[in-house]
Order: structure tokens, then sequence, then C-alpha cells
């Protein structure tokens, strides 16, 4: 019997997963051995940590909130920790201890309230107080231009800090690489053993597992250290706001990270990326911008809200601020998705377009044609 001659089958090519995932690990594999990455990290994350820690030294400090209580509304306070009350005999006399300083805020009976009962304040109603009763009553303002909501300017800080970081390093990483592979040849070797869009898909997907890991470690020690240093009150308060926008963040993130990608193969030199990106960059810092000139103004955060662009920012300032109806979130969820999938499509066709031509700047005209 003549024995026939064995072959060594020839492997197969990774499938359009496989091959996004390879990418993805290429991805993360460089960020995690990257000293600026983590050098910028580890600067993040010791911000975070000293805003917890003094956030609990001050709320040590101001531990007890002195309020002036009227008898009729003494019931609604008596389960409620962290207060020193004074007792008054009348409206009247609550709003004079208030308006002299001698306490922060009182709290008088009122039969036209929902509660029973409604806070009087000068500018503004102490967040602490708020959170410590078993309901949210209406708030009363002596002086309402003068308010100064310091939690709340606190938490548009956060938000709009760690959005503005996290973004801008992994977007303009995300261009560095595509203009790098691009500059010393290697996209030509990559194209040639998997697709064009799981090249793209694997760098967004790679950043995004990145962004998102450091988002929820922010949120982990700003979870862990209010939980530790006893502020339940405004740990309870951000619960909400901090969950819709690691949502917001993960779809806003997605949508940046395509179009970064996509302006960076509209170039073939470092020294060009800032023509293409620039906008994006700008797109990054308005919300940051706006959100700290304008926390307090509902007219600006309910239209950030609504623009795909900045709502990883604006809703959760305005669930923060107990602004938004409980649809709003949704609503602004499925805008920022949609406009995340066009994103993805416009991005990928430039992205496609551009990625093997080299020379001059491609001009978005031509990028989109093909």
């Amino acid at each position: 019997m003549t024995p026939t001659l064995q072959t060594d089958p020839v492997a197969p090519a990774p499938s359009f997963a496989q091959s996004t995932w390879l990418v993805a690990e290429r991805e993360i594999g460089s960020k995690l051995h990257s000293k600026s990455f983590l050098v910028s990290f580890g600067i993040l994350f010791v911000l975070a940590l000293a805003g917890v820690i003094w956030g609990g030294v001050a709320a040590d400090d101001a531990s007890q909130t002195p309020v002036a209580v009227t008898s009729d509304a003494e019931q609604y306070v008596q389960s409620s920790e962290g207060l020193e009350i004074t007792p008054v005999a009348d409206r009247a006399e609550a709003e004079q201890l208030v308006t002299a300083g001698d306490v922060d805020a009182a709290i008088v009976g009122d039969a036209s309230s929902p509660t029973g009962f409604v806070v009087i304040a000068e500018s503004d109603a102490p967040n602490t107080l708020l959170m410590s009763l078993a309901q949210l009553p209406p708030v009363e303002l002596l002086h309402p231009e003068d308010a100064t909501n310091v939690l709340g300017y606190v938490a548009a800080i956060g938000f709009g800090i760690i959005f503005l970081f996290s973004a801008q390093t992994f977007g303009s990483t995300i261009a560095a690489s595509v203009v790098e592979e691009k500059q010393t040849r290697v996209v030509e070797l990559l194209i040639s053993a998997i697709p064009v869009r799981a090249l793209l898909a694997g760098k967004v997907i790679g950043n995004t597992i990145l962004a998102m890991a450091q988002l929820l470690i922010l949120a982990a020690i700003a979870i862990i250290g209010l939980t530790i240093t006893g502020q339940t009150e405004l740990l309870q308060g951000l619960g909400a706001p901090i969950a819709w926008f690691a949502v917001f963040f993960l779809f806003g993130f997605v949508l940046l990270a395509a179009l970064f990608a996509a302006a960076a193969a509209m170039v073939s030199r470092m020294e060009d990326i800032g023509s293409t990106t620039t906008p994006l960059l700008l797109l990054i810092m308005a919300p940051y911008f706006l959100v700290i000139f304008f926390w307090n103004n509902p007219v600006v955060l309910t239209v950030m809200s609504y623009v795909p662009f900045s709502a990883p920012v604006g809703m959760p300032m305005r669930l923060f601020l107990g602004q938004a109806q409980w649809w709003e979130p949704l609503l602004s969820l499925v805008i920022l998705i949609a406009t995340c999938v066009a994103a993805i499509l416009v991005g990928a066709r430039i992205y496609q377009n551009s990625l093997l031509r080299m020379g001059a700047r491609v001009k978005l005209r031509e990028a989109l044609a093909g």
C-alpha cells in the first residue's frame, strides 16, 4: 500500500471578533507598560484620594449642623442625626436666627407643605441637613441671589475633570497610535492580516476598557472613602449620579474614540496631528468649562444634558442637583447612543478611506467620499 503525503493544514485567518480582540489586547498592553500613562493615572488616583480625605475631615469639623426647630416640627427631626437643635417659638424667631447666622437653617411646620414642614435657609440649604431628613421638604431661601452650593460646585468639578482628563488622555493616545502606525508603515502589515474595521474596533474597545476601568477605580475610591469617613448622607446623594455618569461616560467615550481615530487617520505625521484633532479637543474641553462656570444655571445644564458631547457631564449634574425628571436621563441616553452609532459609522468610513493614504493631509470630503 502506497503511503500518502501528509501536509500541514493552513491556519485559518482570524475572525473579525478575534482580530478585534487581538488589537484591543495590544492597545491595553501598550498602555499598561507606558510609564506616562501609569504616572498620569497615579496623579489622578492621589487627587481623588486626597479629595475624599479632605471631605471626611471637613465633615468631621462640621459634624453638627445648627438648626432652629419650631415645636410643630420637632417630630420630623427626632430620628435625624448630626443636628444641633435650637428650639424656637415660631417662624419669625427662626428666620431671625437664620438671618443673624446663629443657625445654618430652620425647620418649621407648614400645613401647605406635602411633608408637613419646610426648611428655611439664608442662601443655601445645607446638603447634610437635607440628606439627614427622612423626607425631602420644600426649601425656602431668604436671600437666594447669594446662593453658593459648595457640594454642587465640588460635584461639578469632579464630573468635569474626570470626563476631561479621561477623554483627552485616551483620545490623544488613540490618535498618536494611529499616526505612529501610519508613519512607520506598520499599518500596512496589520491590515494585510486583519480587516481595517477590526483594527479600528480594537483600538476603540481596548481604550474604552482602560477608560472604564479607570473610572470604576475612581468611583470605588469615592464610595469606600465616603463610607469610611462617615459621609453616608453624601454618598446616598451621589450614588445615582455616579452610576448615570458611568453609563453616559461609556457611550460618550466610544463616540469620541471613534472620531479621534478617524481624525488621526487623515494625517501621516505626528506634526500634523493637531490640525485634525484640535476640534475634538475643544469639544471635550467645552463641557468642563461650561459645568464649572454654569453649574448652578438650570437652562445651561438642561441644554448640556441633551447635547451628546456634554451629556456625560450635564445630566449627572442635574440629577445631583435634583433638577431632572425620571425620564430625562433615559431620553438623553437614547440621543447619545444614536449619535454614538452615527459617529462610529462616519468614523469607520473616514478611517478606512484615509488609513493607507500617505503624504499630505486627506481632506474631509475625500475621506468621506472614498
